[in-house]
């Protein structure tokens, strides 16, 4: 199959998934582009399966709200370098017509790069080998082929190297029971990993299967350097299976705190206004479902017991606890309110205006019983 029947997929989910990408590109820049002044250096974003430039229904893919934002932005203009490869001709021919065409592409001082290469060993060869500048990675093929740990290690090796991969959970999840394709699920689980998967998932019960694969593959991406992991999880049209999810990868906390908020943002339910990390196009038909889960009761349960008897700041409470767990900042401070309502902890200053808690406030976690 080739990339283009990726471009069939719901306007909705296409539109979610190239905003995403878009929103943390925008914002990995305008923390990563004054330290690459300070080290005279470029930025870049290189896409390895970039597609033709627009989904079938006409919305715009990545590459063109990529390259929009940085037209926009001044010192974008001047320190960003674009390269766009895919193995299909057709698609890159596309791809420069649709960037081509855009208002304004020529004020860029490094014009994008258009290759048509295959992903694979040889290319890793030469990642392994390159110092990259501070760059953003999209990975986003149809399927599987190509795709391995020692790709994702090549190209976070680096400062300022973050990489968002589409991991295809259908043809994954078909591919794990495949003889046929066991070498491309073994370089990308790590074949130690793949073989204790595959009896691992004889055992378990089908609602815990997709759970214990992204854990697996999360596990796997930390194995080669990826500090910080989060996946977030698409549904298909009916809201009844998981089609694919973007998985984000990174050696930076900062980074991992971005796109967390970007991803919450995009959620399309919470839970206690807990993000679901899900973009679920049927959630809005099934919002009964969303309440019966309720987890800020849980973060009270684990504030409690994990700080008692420590005098911490807000900020350094969020810090401490956030990584690998689906809280962003402000279920923190919604938390830490309730528990000064209790009289669980005790606050300095006390008065503040009413139900504000900024990052500097002390927080006393009073001993448990």
């Amino acid at each position: 199959m080739t990339n283009n029947s990726f471009f069939d997929e719901s306007r909705e989910t296409s539109l979610v998934k190239a905003e995403i990408v878009a929103k943390y590109f925008w914002a990995w820049a305008k923390v990563i582009i004054p330290q690459a002044k300070k080290r005279q250096t470029n930025i870049a974003y290189i896409d390895l399966f970039a597609g033709p430039g627009r989904y079938q229904d006409g919305s715009k893919s990545t590459p063109l709200l990529i390259l929009e934002r940085a037209i926009a932005e001044p010192d974008m203009q001047q320190k960003l370098i674009t390269i766009f490869n895919d193995k299909n001709s057709n698609n890159t021919e596309s791809l420069q017509q649709a960037i081509n065409s855009l208002p304004n592409i020529k004020t860029l001082k490094y014009q994008p790069q258009f290759l048509n290469t295959e992903v694979g060993e040889e290319i890793i060869k030469v990642f392994q080998k390159i110092r990259f500048v501070p760059t953003l990675f999209f990975i986003d093929p149809w399927g599987y082929k190509g795709i391995s740990r020692e790709l994702i290690g090549s190209v976070i090796k680096d400062w300022g190297c973050d990489c968002i991969l589409f991991f295809n959970y259908n043809r994954i999840n078909m591919g794990l029971g495949n003889q046929a394709v066991e070498k491309h699920m073994k370089v990308l689980f790590s074949e130690e990993r793949f073989n204790q998967l595959k009896e691992e998932l004889k055992e378990i019960k089908p609602h815990e299967r997709e759970l214990t694969i992204i854990e697996n593959i999360s596990q796997a991406l930390k194995e080669i350097g990826g500090v910080y992991v989060l996946p977030f999880c698409f549904k298909n049209d009916r809201g009844t299976r998981t089609s694919h999810h973007l998985i984000f990868i990174s050696k930076n906390v900062l980074g991992y705190s971005i796109m967390k908020d970007i991803m919450a943002k995009e959620s399309s339910s919470s839970e206690q206004g807990v993000p679901i990390f899900e973009y679920n196009p049927a959630t809005k038909y099934q919002p009964l479902l969303f309440e019966l889960s309720r987890p800020l009761d849980e973060l009270e349960n684990m504030l409690l017991n994990e700080f008692a008897g420590k005098t911490i700041t807000m900020i350094d409470i969020y810090h401490r606890h956030h990584v690998g767990k689906r809280y962003i900042k402000k279920n923190y401070k919604d938390t830490l309110i309730k528990l000064e309502a209790q009289g669980k902890i005790i606050v300095e200053p006390s008065k503040r205006r009413k139900n504000t808690f900024g990052d500097t406030v002390k927080v006393t976690f009073l001993p448990q019983q």
